[in-house]
């Protein structure tokens, strides 16, 4: 892969022009433009088009978790607007994911369906004190994402701490999607589990999800091109 093709820009901005100008400035170094639920449930499928229609690739961070028949429908209208990633919450159990996955691929077969894992705003303190989650985040990510293989997805989103792991269970060919890169400590930053950009790639990571690096950078050209001169020797 190219390195711009590795790096995912969460477009966690607040109105239509922030994401618009993001795009046009940096789409010949970022491969894919990652729309969450504030952008999404603002704009809805407005806002994939206008990505889509400046030429940039689109990951939309849907995180679906409900009953299988709602996430089910709902991947099947998403999968009519041809995004390239699309995400739904593994916690929603076997059925919910691989009914996800036959209906991506009859709507849009070449839409990547992954699984979130656990949100990297959560460390073992989180899962044991407020989930009830007695196992350490490693083991427990593990577990959702082999049951993700299992139900026929793509891939899963992980934090860059059970990369390494989930590389070495899970095998080459399962993709493997980064957010919480950090180039160093952020002040107030609510992501726990967190990695650098070459820390990520070296221990197996496909795509990179980065956000504040690039958003709070006073040039986001330059802060992409220094992640990619960061990446680029260890692919």
């Amino acid at each position: 892969m190219q390195t711009k093709n590795r790096i995912i820009l969460a477009l966690d901005v607040n109105g239509e022009k922030e994401a618009q100008k993001l795009v046009f400035d940096l789409k010949e170094w970022v491969g894919f433009f990652k729309i969450g639920m504030k952008l999404f449930f603002r704009y809805g499928p407005e806002i994939v088009n206008l990505v889509k229609g400046m030429g940039g690739k689109v990951f939309l961070d849907a995180k679906l978790h409900d009953i299988p028949t709602v996430v089910e429908a709902t991947v099947r209208t998403i999968g009519r607007m041809d995004v390239s990633m699309l995400t739904i919450h593994t916690l929603g159990g076997m059925e919910m994911m691989r009914r996800s996955v036959q209906a991506v691929k009859e709507e849009n077969p070449q839409t990547r369906i992954l699984g979130v894992t656990l949100l990297t705003s959560l460390d073992e303190k989180s899962l044991r004190g407020e989930l009830g989650i007695k196992v350490n985040p490693q083991e427990e990510v593990l577990f959702l994402a082999q049951r993700a293989k299992e139900a026929g997805l793509d891939g899963v989103v992980c934090s860059g701490k059970e990369v390494k792991l989930l590389r070495k269970s899970l095998g080459p060919s399962f993709l493997l999607v980064v957010p919480g890169i950090r180039m160093g400590k952020v002040k107030g930053d609510e992501q726990k589990r967190v990695l650098t950009p070459e820390e990520a790639i070296c221990r197996g990571a496909d795509y990179l999800v980065i956000g504040r690096p690039i958003l709070q950078a006073s040039d986001p050209v330059k802060a992409v091109r220094e992640i990619a001169e960061r990446i680029v020797r260890f692919l």
